[in-house]
């Protein structure tokens, strides 16, 4: 009998493979506190920013695809903050409105301040409740006094 030996090497997988005992991959909304909503994307901001703006106008989706020759599908995806639209993109969405990409971030950014802020409250009524602290920035960034340098120095704070 003649034995035949094949080059083959032995694989060792970087991750093991998941088993069914395995739990489900790790939740990182389960790591806020109850009743907070998680932190906005800011694909969702912007999204909500060109339907709300598409919708102000009376135009559907269709009128609005069609001026900015970004196809309907795709369209709806970054209204709906499934798909992160690149600043070309982005342009011409707000081309289309009658607006400029500025406009259009400057809006987002609005909504993100505001959606941050109603979070910073909340958190602040949660922790105040339960005894906690303040949140980290309630009272505006904690700079050192004098001249700490660019590698700063420790800075402790109560």
């Amino acid at each position: 009998m003649t034995s035949r030996t094949t080059n083959q090497a032995d694989v060792i997988p970087l991750r093991p493979l998941p088993t069914a005992a395995d739990p489900a991959p790790h939740d990182v909304s389960q790591d806020l506190p109850r009743g907070l909503p998680p932190e906005p994307l800011w694909r969702d901001l912007l999204g909500e920013v060109l339907r709300r703006e598409r919708r102000a106008q009376g135009r559907t989706l269709k009128d609005v695809s069609d001026a900015s020759r970004i196809s309907m599908a795709y369209l709806s995806e970054v209204e709906r903050g499934r798909k992160e639209a690149s600043s070309e993109v982005l342009a011409a969405a707000a081309r289309a409105l009658g607006l400029s990409l500025a406009d259009v971030l400057a809006l987002a950014g609005e909504r993100l301040v505001s959606l941050t802020a109603a979070r910073t409250r909340s958190r602040s009524r949660s922790l105040g409740a339960a005894g906690g602290h303040r949140p980290v920035g309630a009272a505006g960034p904690v700079r050192p006094a004098g001249p700490a340098g660019p590698m700063g120095g420790v800075l402790l704070a109560a």
